[in-house]
C-alpha cells in the first residue's frame, strides 16, 4: 500500500473515532442514565430550596408576629404607665384600702413629729426639725416600708417562678391542658406565687382570656420573668408551636437569671456595706455626741452658723450617698 494509501486510511479513522466520541458523549446520559439522575438531583435541589423558602417565609411570619405581640404590649404598658397607689398596694400584697393607707402614713408622721418635739429642746432649729420630720413621716416612710415589702414579694415570686413553670411543662407532656397545670401551680405552690395564678384562674372564670390575665399578672408583677411568661403564652396562641418546649426553655432561662441575680448580690455585698456604713457614721457619731456632750454639739442646732454647716454637710452627705448607690447599683 502506498504511502497516499495510508495517509488517507489515518485521516478516515481519526474521523470515524472523533465522530464515534462525539456520539458517545452525546448519547451517554441516554444510555447509562445520568440525564435521569441529573434530572432527579435537580429536582431533589429545587424541592430543597422551596422547602428552604417556606420555612424562610414561616421563619419570617413568626418574627413579624413577634414584633407585632412586643409592639403591642410596649403600647398597653406605656398607657398603663402610671401607677395608682392602689396597684401599688397590691403589688406589696396588702389587701388595704388607699384611705388605710394614707391615715397610716398621717399617724406615722404625727407620732414622729411628736417624738421629735419630745426629744429637742425649744428652739426655732427644733421647729423646723418637728416639720421636716413630720413630712418625713407622713411620705417618706411609709412608701419606703411600701416599696420593700413589694421587692420582697417579688423576690419570693422570682425565685419560685421557675418551679411553678416546670409543673406546667410536665402537665402539659403528660396530656394535661394549660388551664388545669395552672390550677395546680395555683394550689400546690407557695405565696405569692399562689395567689397571683389563682388571680389569673379566677379572671378566666369570668370571661376573661389567658393573655390578657397574663397581662394583668404583668402590671401586678413588673418582673422581665413574668414579661417573658406573657410573651410566650400570647405568641403560642397566635403563631402555635410546641408550648411546653418553650415554657421549658423559659424555665432554664429564668433560673440561669436568677442565677445571675444570686451572683451580682454576692459579689456587691462587700460594697454595700461599706457604702452603708460610710452613709451611717456621720449621723451616728452626731447622735452619740448629742447624747454624750450636749452643750458641745449644740453649737450646730442653736446658731445660724451651725445650722448652714449642718445643711451644707447633710447636702454632701447625700451627694455621696447617690454616688455610692450609683456605683452599686448593678443592672443585669
Amino acid at each position: 500500500m502506498s504511502d497516499a494509501g495510508m495517509a488517507s486510511t489515518a485521516a478516515a479513522a481519526l474521523v470515524a473515532i472523533a465522530v464515534a466520541a462525539a456520539a458517545y458523549a452525546i448519547l451517554y446520559p441516554y444510555l447509562f442514565g445520568d440525564r435521569k439522575q441529573d434530572t432527579r438531583r435537580r429536582g431533589i435541589v429545587d424541592g430543597r430550596r422551596e422547602a428552604l423558602s417556606t420555612l424562610e417565609q414561616s421563619a419570617a411570619t413568626r418574627r413579624k408576629s413577634v414584633a407585632d405581640t412586643l409592639k403591642e404590649m410596649e403600647e398597653r404598658q406605656k398607657k398603663a404607665e402610671r401607677i395608682s397607689l392602689r396597684l401599688r398596694l397590691q403589688r406589696a400584697g396588702f389587701n388595704a384600702t388607699t384611705r388605710t393607707f394614707w391615715l397610716a402614713s398621717a399617724a406615722t408622721g404625727l407620732g414622729l413629729a411628736a417624738l421629735t418635739t419630745l426629744l429637742l429642746s425649744p428652739s426655732i432649729t427644733r421647729s423646723v426639725l418637728v416639720v421636716v420630720v413630720g413630712i418625713i413621716g407622713f411620705v417618706g416612710v411609709p412608701r419606703w416600708f411600701l416599696n420593700k415589702a413589694t421587692a420582697r414579694r417579688q423576690y419570693k415570686f422570682t425565685s419560685e417562678l421557675p418551679n411553678a413553670i416546670d409543673i406546667v411543662v410536665r402537665g402539659m407532656k403528660a396530656g394535661l391542658p394549660l388551664n388545669e397545670c395552672l390550677n395546680i401551680v395555683a394550689r400546690e405552690s407557695e405565696e405569692p406565687l399562689a395567689s397571683e395564678f389563682r388571680e389569673v384562674i379566677e379572671q378566666q372564670r369570668v370571661g376573661v382570656s389567658l393573655g390578657e390575665a397574663l397581662e394583668r399578672l404583668a402590671q401586678r408583677m413588673p418582673l422581665p420573668e413574668v414579661k417573658f411568661l406573657t410573651i410566650v403564652v400570647a405568641i403560642q396562641q397566635q403563631a402555635g408551636g410546641n408550648l411546653s418546649e418553650a415554657l421549658g426553655n423559659l424555665s432554664q432561662v429564668l433560673r440561669d437569671r436568677f442565677r445571675l441575680q444570686l451572683k451580682v448580690k454576692a459579689l456587691s455585698a462587700e460594697a454595700k456595706a461599706s457604702a452603708a456604713v460610710l452613709a451611717s457614721l456621720p449621723p451616728a457619731v452626731t447622735f452619740m455626741l448629742y447624747l454624750l456632750a450636749t452643750d458641745y454639739i449644740a453649737v450646730l442646732f442653736t446658731t445660724r452658723t451651725g445650722n448652714f454647716a449642718l445643711l451644707a454637710c447633710g447636702i454632701w452627705m447625700l451627694m455621696g450617698v447617690l454616688m455610692m448607690r450609683k456605683m452599686i447599683n448593678f443592672k443585669f
